[in-house]
């Protein structure tokens, strides 16, 4: 695997064309730090397909891509400078097993012994059929599972035309691709897996369950033991303040919660304590409401305001359940009620 700070355009211009993911290990950042690796940059070239598989060679998502630069089409005219988003913030959860942020379509998993965090991108869950926020384990690693629909499944599909088998067996045509990890959740109907259909991977098309491109989930079940814890969270709005001083927010767009919703407007919610967190953090507010009117998707540096301390003790803080709307128009507002 590579460090995501080693992916150069020099490389990828030695290469002459994208052809697969490069698993990213971050160094783990001193205790009370939370921010890692760097942003890229990257040139369209004239063979890119789409932004999945510019998004593949960096082990990112087209959604974050999206989000990092706003504008863009799908598939972007070559020649078009990207922005990848390759640093964030460390979610605000102890350092171990796997931790799924389903708001930035990104799985961390901290090997035991090992001084690092691995970031993949992932896909969950559509609308009506989330994969839900949890605190689990994974209870069972299954090498070349076959794939047995539920009636759902099977019933959906009938109605677009697809006649599902009842049972697919395992190989190259198997939706759950080669390696699959059971979640003890539930009654166990949630996997890890890898798929078929590696464009799906960043997106929310799953019936609940998380997916990973084939080199991921297979870096990732060579890994990971059962019992491995798994929490699974959906925080789109991370804040944190570094041991030196330096404000941080990473903004995502929040996952739509009915057909057509515009995710780059509809306001965030954050609850009371993290709320008041990013207020007594001290942090300017102004540049607080352009990082969440923008939802870049990565850290902003923030500066802090005149005349008010950072509280040395306090370094980060969840944002949990829904309290506070912080909305494009008035999220400083709002936040500081």
């Amino acid at each position: 695997m590579k460090s995501a700070s080693f992916i150069t355009i020099s490389l990828i211009s030695a290469f002459g064309t994208i052809q697969s993911a490069w698993a990213a290990d971050y160094p783990l950042p001193p205790e009370g730090s939370r921010l890692i690796g760097q942003n890229q940059t990257y040139i369209v070239q004239a063979h890119d397909r789409n932004l999945q598989a510019i998004g593949r060679h960096f082990d990112t998502s087209a959604m974050v891509i999206l989000e990092a630069n706003n504008a863009i089409a799908p598939v972007p005219a070559p020649g078009t400078q990207l922005t990848i988003p390759t640093q964030m913030l460390l979610p605000d959860t102890p350092r171990e097993g796997i931790v799924v942020n389903l708001a930035e379509l990104r799985l961390y998993y901290y090997p035991p012994d090992r001084n690092i965090v691995q970031v993949f991108p992932i896909g969950i869950g559509q609308q009506g059929l989330e994969t839900p926020v949890t605190l689990t384990r994974v209870s069972q690693k299954i090498p070349n599972p076959t794939w047995t629909p539920t009636a759902g499944i099977r019933q959906r599909s009938k109605a677009m035309g697809i006649e599902l088998p009842p049972v697919v067996p395992a190989g190259p045509n198997n939706p759950l691709g080669r390696f699959a990890l059971r979640l003890a959740e539930g009654n166990g109907e949630y996997l890890i897996h890898g798929t078929n259909a590696p464009d799906s991977v960043g997106l929310r098309v799953s019936s609940g369950c998380i997916r990973m491109g084939a080199p991921d989930i297979k870096e990732l079940f060579s890994q990971v033991g059962t019992g491995t814890p798994v929490r699974i969270i959906s925080e789109p709005v991370k804040y944190a303040v570094e041991p030196d001083g330096r404000h941080y927010i990473e903004v995502h767009r929040p996952l739509a919660q009915k057909p057509g919703e515009n995710t780059q407007t509809v306001p965030i919610m954050l609850n009371a304590t993290f709320s008041d967190f990013i207020r007594q953090a001290g942090g300017d507010g102004a540049a607080i409401d352009k990082a969440m009117l923008r939802r870049a998707g990565y850290p902003v540096a923030v500066p802090a305001s005149k005349g008010e301390s950072t509280p040395a003790a306090v370094l980060s803080a969840q944002n949990g359940e829904p309290v506070v709307a912080a909305s494009a128009e008035h999220s400083g507002k709002l936040m500081t009620q």
